[in-house]
């Protein structure tokens, strides 16, 4: 084999100093998570749907779901402001 095809045969495996096997695992890895994502995207849905059709407030349930992932100190800071400003309002 001389060194034009050694070279050629190479880029199968590295193209431009880039290892191509090891990108395309990482494309392929991060397709399927995307792919995941979605499905999971369209259960969360069916369950706001479930929830709407229980009478449930989507809009409210979606806030509780946002508060629930904060910390407590951040919960009553953003309450006492909320406070605040209403009372400036005249709320």
């Amino acid at each position: 084999m001389d060194e034009e095809q050694m070279a050629d045969h190479g880029n199968d495996a590295a193209v431009g100093g880039i290892a191509a096997d090891r990108l395309r695992s990482i494309i392929e890895r991060v397709e399927r998570l995307e792919e995941e994502r979605k499905a999971l995207a369209g259960d969360i849905k069916d369950i706001f749907t479930e929830a709407k059709s229980a009478g449930f407030d989507v809009k409210v349930i979606r806030q509780i779901i946002r508060l629930r992932k904060q910390e407590p100190s951040e919960i009553e800071e953003q309450e006492t402001l909320l406070d605040i400003y209403r009372r400036a309002l005249g709320m």
